[in-house]
């Protein structure tokens, strides 16, 4: 369960975030759509603490953040319950693949290194690389390094995976080969947020579908209901403009 409380951000004069609320079940699969500036972004990575909130609450599972008085323990702490997957990859470049997945379980959380390298190896062979495990990054093309960078997320066990557009830098061949790891792993019953592009895999995939325009929830519900029956004029006009054939029931 993750419960976000009353956070806000603001960059300079600049409010991102206002007063947002989102409650996720446990193995639920949350998709957050909105135009460019919306806040997604922003409102993902408060989740881990990547962006500070300047008020509210994060709470996944049993662990409460007041975000006010935060401290690094704390910090620590909803990290461990956490792991995202960005646009960019952020793999080391000077690691392999089976390097990169190992790194956080030696560091983090400290596991034996032949065990690190057997369950390593076991998540890279889960999203369709088990024959590039001593491949470097520049020998992978992006959506070989997205699962890369999905696999490194699985490692740590994390009660929720964000993935930050995790399709939006890849060559549209490779969209699809990320898209059903996304899924498969769905289908686990994995707790996700994910901030996409992608209508059909958010019409797949998602239990609830949120939008969000201007730093707000406009609206929220399940696929049907946002991509069939949008209450909102704002989803509509979104809507019409990334799927033009979208027909309403009102």
């Amino acid at each position: 369960m993750i419960e976000l409380s009353h956070i806000s951000k603001s960059f300079g004069r600049q409010e991102v975030l206002r007063d947002i609320s989102l409650s996720v079940k446990t193995g639920e699969v949350v998709v957050i759509l909105g135009p460019s500036g919306s806040g997604k972004t922003t409102l993902l990575r408060c989740v881990n603490y990547l962006e500070k909130p300047f008020g509210g609450t994060i709470a996944v599972g049993d662990f409460r953040l007041d975000c006010s008085q935060a401290k690094r323990g704390d910090i620590l702490k909803l990290r461990r319950k956490t792991a995202m997957v960005f646009q960019q990859y952020n793999l080391f470049r000077h690691k392999t693949a089976l390097e990169n997945v190992m790194e956080a379980l030696l560091v983090v959380k400290r596991m034996p290194a032949a065990e690190a390298r057997a369950r390593s190896a076991a998540l890279l062979d889960k999203v369709g690389l088990g024959d590039k495990l001593n491949e470097y990054p520049s020998r992978l093309s992006g959506g070989q390094q997205q699962r890369v960078g999905i696999a490194r997320a699985l490692a740590l066990e994390p009660e929720v995976i964000l993935f930050d557009e995790p399709t939006s830098a890849l060559d549209p061949e490779r969209v699809g080969e990320v898209l059903e790891v996304i899924r498969d792993i769905a289908r686990e019953g994995i707790t996700m947020i994910v901030v996409t592009h992608e209508m059909g895999f958010a019409r797949d995939v998602a239990n609830r579908v949120v939008f969000m325009d201007g730093g707000v929830i406009v609206e929220e519900g399940t696929p049907d209901d946002v991509f069939q029956r949008p209450r909102e004029e704002r989803t509509r006009q979104f809507l019409r403009r990334i799927t033009p054939q979208a027909n309403w029931v009102i």
